[in-house]
């Protein structure tokens, strides 16, 4: 039955027993793991868990499994001792808490890579640059002379084959320098000064010192203090939900109208939906198995020594997850809000909890469907709602969030929302710099990139799955288009794991399908991704950021489902030379052409920032949507409530503030229907 238990405000799941072999880690089984490797003599002192995730059972295991039999549950750590920089790979059996497997990476051979950074490398970095001499000769210099004051920044270094960082834990630093306690540093920055910091050995290895730039003279602040009074002309927006929400929530089993499914959530991916299905009538018929965001990349156009190198991968080099904030009622989410914990582990080992990492709510979505008869009188439609599942992350200046919709329709909309700070550098005011733009005076921000990678695992009516690509096609003038108007569509199967680029011209989308399912018109039943198909990867193909994420340089990408094949950039991105991932998942092959397979789907934002996006950025928006086609046999959301009663016959007056409001030219000026609470104020409510 729905959950009415609440009708604002928040509930909280605290989900920390596993029933489910797809459930999240728990705390008690992080500590578990810790106890289990610190058992097999596995945990040095300095032994650290740059990662770790659940190892999903493989598909079959998951269908045949039942309550009371035993779940399952391997996890995979990734061990760094600090000290040496020797990297492990631990698998634990949690059936028994059985060490299954211990393996020493090979870190320091071709093509290398490096674990994700740990939290406490971050301050590692700061002390071991605000202790170098040439640093603090560096800012003097530049006179810059309170240093404690500084904000060093650790970045991810990229990779270029440099005898002094390949297959070595390396960072490289740059640093901002605030006028006055408090202030914002970002648009500070100290330009031309940057560090190559050896993290395994705690030392400097090459500072550069390309120029000298005086820092940018701003009011940098947004702050209430700052900013001023804020404007009064915005009237309350309440939402309300009398009869509670329509969803029901079971540990972490969702069930909302049609849809069923699961939350999981992953250090490394953030937020992962599983077991994506649509009630239909008494078959719950399967449509996505596995579906999350497992990687980005955020390269940047400079060429300048201070940024040449920056390609961050904010998933493979600093976990996503990991970095997931603990969202606020009224800030983040609105309404009759459902949220669920994330549970991790620390850089030691150790269960932490990050409260409220996950929200879920409903929405309302404007019109579902409409028809005004022939009679100019008679008005059918439906208001439409979808369910919101989302998270933020904080990756240093930029915050990212994940939104997941769930439509009445059976559609599926997935949004990236970047918001937070740009990152900047300063040169004199008023250039015009190929490669940056002046936001502020003095103050210029590169060019860059924002591309992400979902994994959809789909299981459209079972694993029997294909692709087609389908294009608009012109036909020409002649016997079969005499008039000139027609046009028509084409379909090309993609039979082999491949990239293939998206093409709007054409109005290109990518249908997958049931081998063995057909609809009531005969067709197979499918599901179909239309792709925005704007951003692909901007960089040289002969760059390294296109060698390490060459994911970004494709829109679409389909290979062989295999269980362990999660990250389109491989497990270890984080000074990797390139190859790993989609590329190798490619060259592996394996069947796609009516067999169990996976679609990665490339997408993003191209920013050429600009005034408005300083001191803070405005969110922007990228994302795709998955729409059924042929899948149901006529239009499903028929029986939602019925919208149009009381609108269809609204044609006399309201009192303003309660309903549709009228001037003196009959102009509707509202449009939303309203109801009194105890306290006489108007409350929005969602039918």
């Amino acid at each position: 039955m729905p959950d009415a238990t609440h009708t604002h405000g928040a509930r909280d799941s605290h989900v920390l027993e596993a029933t489910h072999p797809l459930d999240g880690l728990t705390p008690s089984e992080i500590d578990r793991v810790r106890a289990a490797l610190e058992a097999a003599g596995e945990l040095l002192p300095d032994t650290r868990f740059p990662l770790q995730v659940l190892l999903d059972p493989a598909k079959a295991a998951v269908a045949a499994w039942r309550p009371g039999v035993p779940l399952g549950r391997r996890v995979l750590s990734t061990l760094l001792d600090t000290a040496s920089g020797r990297v492990r790979e631990a698998v634990v059996a949690l059936d028994d808490d059985r060490v299954e497997s211990v393996e020493v990476l090979p870190t320091a051979e071709h093509p290398y890579g490096q674990p994700p950074y740990l939290f406490e490398e971050y301050e590692l970095v700061d002390a071991v640059v605000k202790a170098d001499a040439g640093w603090r000769r560096a800012m003097e210099a530049r006179g810059l002379h309170d240093l404690d004051r500084a904000l060093v920044v650790p970045l991810a270094p990229g990779q270029f084959g440099e005898v002094d960082e390949v297959g070595k834990r390396m960072m490289r630093s740059l640093t901002f320098m605030p006028p006055n306690e408090g202030d914002n540093p970002w648009s500070f920055p100290v330009e031309g000064l940057v560090l190559m910091v050896d993290v395994t050995g705690q030392r400097v290895v090459k500072l550069v010192d390309e120029r000298q730039v005086p820092l940018p003279v701003l009011d940098a602040n947004y702050d209430d203090a700052s900013v001023g009074e804020r404007r009064t002309s915005l009237k309350p927006l309440e939402i309300t939900m009398p009869e509670g929400p329509s969803f029901s929530v079971d540990g972490s089993e969702v069930i909302w109208e049609q849809w069923r499914f699961r939350v999981g959530f992953s250090m490394r991916e953030g937020l992962v939906l599983h077991q994506l299905g649509w009630q239909d009538g008494d078959e719950l018929r399967p449509v996505l198995h596995r579906a999350s965001v497992p990687e980005m990349v955020v390269p940047y156009g400079d060429t300048t020594e201070t940024r040449r190198w920056i390609s961050y991968f904010d998933a493979g080099e600093y976990n996503l997850g990991k970095n997931a904030n603990a969202l606020s009622l009224g800030c983040d989410c609105l309404g009759a809000i459902h949220y669920f914990d994330a549970h991790l582990a620390a850089d030691t080992g150790e269960a932490i909890t990050i409260p409220r990492a996950v929200c879920m709510h409903e929405e309302d979505a404007g019109i579902l469907w409409k028809h005004r008869e022939l009679d100019g009188e008679t008005v059918h439609g439906r208001r439409s709602r979808r369910l919101v599942i989302s998270y933020f992350a904080t990756v240093g200046n930029y915050d990212y969030g994940f939104f997941w919709y769930l439509y009445l329709d059976g559609s599926i909309q997935f949004e990236a929302k970047a918001t937070g700070i740009v990152f900047c550098g300063a040169d004199l005011p008023g250039l015009d710099l190929p490669h940056a733009t002046e936001i502020a005076p003095a103050l210029y921000a590169p060019i860059h990139q924002h591309i992400f990678c979902a994994r959809l695992d789909f299981d459209v009516d079972g694993t029997d799955n294909y692709v087609d690509q389908v294009d608009l096609v012109r036909i020409p003038m002649g016997d079969a288009n005499p008039w000139g108007n027609a046009f028509g569509h084409r379909r090309d199967r993609v039979r082999e794991a491949s990239g293939v680029s998206g093409n709007g011209s054409l109005g290109r989308t990518w249908h997958i399908g049931s081998s063995s399912r057909t609809n009531a018109v005969g067709r197979p039943t499918e599901y179909q991704l239309i792709p925005e198909a704007r951003a692909t990867l901007m960089a040289d193909p002969g760059s390294t950021v296109a060698a390490r994420a060459t994911f970004a340089t494709k829109h679409l990408w389909v290979t062989s489902q295999q269980d362990d094949d999660l990250y389109p950039a491989g497990r270890y991105p984080n000074q990797h030379a390139g190859g790993a991932g989609l590329p190798a998942s490619v060259t592996a092959g394996g069947d796609v052409d009516g067999a169990d397979l996976v679609v990665w789907h490339a997408f993003g934002l191209t920013h050429i920032p600009r005034p408005e996006d300083w001191p803070i950025m405005p969110v922007d928006l990228t994302g795709f949507w998955v729409k059924p086609y042929g899948f149901l046999d006529r239009n499903p959301a028929l029986d939602v409530p019925d919208a149009m009663d009381e609108c269809a016959h609204e044609h006399g007056g309201h009192e303003h503030g309660h309903g549709a409001s009228h001037d003196s030219g009959g102009d509707e000026r509202g449009g939303h229907e309203g109801h009194h609470g105890h306290d006489g104020e108007e409350h929005v409510a969602i039918r």
